[in-house]
């Protein structure tokens, strides 16, 4: 997609024929003009949005906030986003609020996330948490493709039945799948799948009667000695300080650096994903972090 080419409309991808679960497909294109990143590619069919490109940050950085105006996914619905940031673009993706996926009703809910980062871009993919409500049955995939110098970070909190209201998840089903490849191959892969009456809900090697979960993935440039271990202290601090009981870890591998998450409140899981990408993105992409205006509504 060139600057000529730039669609700043929403279109319709195809028309729906009436189901009774709902399908919908977001498909976002990003392409770089003249030290501007702009959103050039915004169709969707069903209930996905996105509103106007935002500019919080100066022309460079493009965030979009992606909207389900039904507020929840109920049971058989499917839902895939699809998006392109061409070289030397810079993206970063938010939503509203948190995601709520609701009881099964005998039908298993879907959602699709595909990635395409062109050489010299950067995608910032930082949804808010996702909430699974009891007897949710959920598949999700997610697949990253990177190429060449592209950065990439990306976050997941999830949380296992409604906590406030008392709420545990004790019946469904909720399968993840994450790939991320570089130039065609493969450098990232995890998948798992979880029942609200697993042994895994309490096991170590599970959530360890844990509720909430979360997991910062970052693609770009090595964090030093020294800047790993101040954000493995950074974050150490905050869970000392707000929730004793909780878990948290950075590891950096070869291509990749992975935080994890695991306690019982979003809230902390928030305030420990926003230490995470503070720390991450001015090494990623070369950027100090500006935090979006719509985490703090």
């Amino acid at each position: 997609m060139t600057a000529s080419e730039f669609i700043t409309d929403t279109t319709t991808i195809e028309t729906i024929p009436p189901k009774a679960h709902w399908r919908a497909h977001l498909q976002l294109g990003f392409a770089h003009d003249a030290g501007t990143t702009r959103l050039v590619q915004r169709q969707h069919t069903g209930p996905l949005r996105v509103q106007k490109p935002l500019y919080p940050e100066g022309e460079r950085i493009c965030h979009a906030i992606v909207i389900h105006p039904p507020g929840g996914v109920v049971g058989g619905d499917q839902l895939a986003i699809t998006v392109n940031v061409g070289a030397d673009a810079h993206a970063l993706i938010t939503t509203p609020g948190a995601a709520k996926w609701y009881r099964s009703n005998g039908y298993t809910s879907e959602q699709r996330i595909d990635l395409q980062v062109a050489d010299d871009a950067h995608l910032e993919w930082l949804p808010q948490e996702t909430i699974f409500f009891d007897d949710a049955t959920v598949k999700l995939h997610q697949t990253v493709h990177l190429q060449g110098n592209a950065s990439f970070i990306a976050s997941d909190i999830l949380c296992f039945g409604r906590t406030a209201s008392n709420e545990q998840y004790t019946r469904g089903v909720i399968a993840q799948c994450n790939r991320i490849y570089r130039n065609g191959q493969l450098i990232w892969f995890e998948q798992g799948r979880i029942g609200g009456n697993d042994a895994a809900m309490h096991s170590p090697l599970g959530l360890y009667g844990k509720s909430v979960c979360g997991m910062v993935l970052a693609c770009g440039e090595s964090l030093t000695s020294e800047q790993l271990q101040q954000l493995r202290d950074r974050t150490a601090t905050l869970i000392a300080a707000l929730e004793p009981d909780s878990i948290c870890g950075v590891t950096q591998m070869k291509t990749v650096i992975v935080a994890r998450y695991l306690g019982n409140s979003s809230e902390v899981a928030k305030q420990w994903l926003q230490i995470v990408w503070e720390h991450l993105r001015p090494v990623i992409n070369a950027h100090q972090a500006v935090i979006p205006r719509i985490w703090q509504t």
